[in-house]
C-alpha cells in the first residue's frame, strides 16, 4: 500500500486557517458539484415532504439491560430484534445505557476540541501523509485535483496492540489526550464486541461468528476525530462527502450541540440526524453488508457544515484483521437466500480503494456486486 501512496499530490491546506483567515467564499477547489450540494432548508411553509424527513429519528436502542445480564445472554432477544430491524431499515441506529460512562465521553470530545485548539504551527508537527494517515489530516484520497471536504481531522489506530500508533503520533497538548483516547477506545471496543454478538445472533448465526469471521481479538480499531470549522457558504460543499464505511462498524459520538450528520433515505433524500444526550451513534460498514450477503447494507452518509458553528465528532472505526478474506457467510448462502454476492477479499485490499480515491459513495462494494464465483 505505502509504495503507491507516498506523499500528498499537493500542499496540504488546512481548512480551519482558511476558515479562520475571514474569507468570504471558499476556494473552488471546495466547490462540489450541483448534483452533491446540500439543499438549503426550505421555508417552514413549502417543501412539507422534505421538511419531514429533517425531523426524523434513526431507532433508538437501549442495551441496559442487555448489559445488566450475566453474560449479556439475558435479555439479548429484545435487544436483538430492535438491532435487526435497524439494520433492514436504516443501516443507523442510536445505543443508550451502552456502558461508557458520560464523563468519559465528554473528557475525550474536550480533549480532541483542546488539540484543534491549538496554535496552526503547533499542529502542523503532526500532519500526516498517505502512507498510514495516522496524525493530522485535511483531506482523503491522492487524485491529483480532486473536490476536498471542508474539514480537518486526526487519525491514530488504537487496536490490536502490535497496531497501535506511536506515541510520536500523539498530541503533546492537551496532555490527556493519548491518556483519555486509549481509555475511550478500549470501553468503544468492548460496545462493539457485544454489538457483533447481536448481529451475528440477528442472523441466526452463533453468538462468536463475527468476531471469528473478522479476525477475533486481532480485529482493528481505529479513531478519526474531526473538527468542521465555520464556512462562509456551507450549502456549496460538504463537511464529508457522501460515502459509506469500508470496515465492520462505526461508533460515532457526535456534537450534540450541532446537527451535522446526514443519512441517505431513499433516492436524493437526506434525513439530518439529532444526537440523543449521552448516546453514540451506530453503522454498519461494508465488511457486514459482505459477511450478511447483502441482508444488511451499508447507508451512505454525509456531514454538512454551518455557517456559524464549528463542529467536532468522534468516529471510532471497528475493523477486520487486515489479512483475512472476507466473504459472505456459508449459513446464508442458501438456495432459498441466493448465491454468494461477493469475492473473497482482504480489508486491507478492500480500504485501498478509499485511501487512493477518498470517499466515493457506494462505489466500491457496488463494483465487487456479482464478481463472487459461482458455487460448486
Amino acid at each position: 500500500m505505502a509504495d503507491c501512496m507516498q506523499e500528498w499530490p499537493e500542499p496540504v491546506v488546512r481548512v480551519q486557517a482558511l476558515a479562520e483567515s475571514g474569507l468570504s467564499a471558499i476556494p473552488r477547489c471546495y466547490v462540489k458539484p450541483p448534483c452533491d450540494r446540500p439543499v438549503a432548508p426550505p421555508p417552514a411553509a413549502a417543501l412539507e415532504k422534505e421538511h419531514f424527513l429533517d425531523d426524523v429519528s434513526i431507532p433508538v436502542i437501549d442495551l441496559g439491560e442487555l448489559l445488566a445480564a450475566e453474560g449479556g445472554g439475558a435479555g439479548l432477544g429484545d435487544v436483538t430484534e430492535a438491532v435487526a430491524a435497524a439494520c433492514r431499515e436504516w443501516g443507523f441506529f442510536q445505543v443508550v445505557n451502552h456502558g461508557v460512562r458520560p464523563e468519559l465521553m465528554r473528557a475525550v470530545r474536550e480533549a480532541w476540541r483542546g488539540f484543534f485548539r491549538r496554535p496552526l504551527a503547533e499542529k502542523q508537527r503532526y500532519g500526516n501523509s498517505p502512507r498510514t494517515y495516522e496524525g493530522y489530516g485535511s483531506r482523503l484520497g491522492v487524485q491529483k485535483g480532486a473536490v476536498l471536504d471542508w474539514g480537518d481531522y486526526f487519525f491514530l489506530h488504537l487496536a490490536p496492540e502490535a497496531a497501535k500508533s506511536p506515541a510520536k503520533f500523539w498530541p503533546a497538548n492537551p496532555g490527556n489526550c493519548k491518556e483519555v483516547s486509549e481509555e475511550y477506545g478500549r470501553e468503544v471496543v468492548r460496545l462493539c464486541e457485544l454489538l457483533m454478538r447481536v448481529l451475528s445472533v440477528s442472523l441466526g448465526l452463533d453468538e462468536a461468528h463475527f468476531q471469528r469471521a473478522f479476525g477475533g481479538a486481532a480485529c482493528g480499531a481505529t479513531l478519526r476525530a474531526n473538527y468542521y470549522p465555520r464556512c462562509p457558504q456551507p450549502d456549496l460543499t460538504l463537511g464529508l462527502s457522501a460515502h459509506s464505511d469500508p470496515g465492520v462498524l462505526t461508533v460515532l459520538l457526535a456534537d450534540e450541540h450541532v446537527r451535522g450528520l446526514q443519512v441517505r433515505r431513499g433516492a436524493g433524500q437526506w434525513v439530518t440526524l439529532q444526537p440523543v444526550r449521552d448516546a453514540f451513534i451506530v453503522n454498519v460498514g461494508d465488511q457486514v453488508q459482505i459477511l450478511s450477503n447483502s441482508t444488511y447494507k451499508s447507508v451512505e452518509h454525509r456531514v454538512i457544515v454551518n455557517a456559524k458553528q464549528e463542529r467536532i465528532s468522534l468516529a471510532l472505526f471497528f475493523n477486520p484483521k487486515g489479512n483475512i478474506p472476507i466473504s459472505p457467510a456459508p449459513e446464508l448462502v442458501t438456495a432459498a437466500d441466493g448465491p454468494p454476492l461477493y469475492p473473497p477479499m482482504t480489508f486491507d485490499e478492500y480500504r485501498l480503494f478509499i485511501r487512493k480515491k477518498g470517499a466515493k459513495g457506494k462505489a466500491q462494494i457496488e463494483a465487487l456486486k456479482g464478481q463472487a464465483p459461482p458455487e460448486n
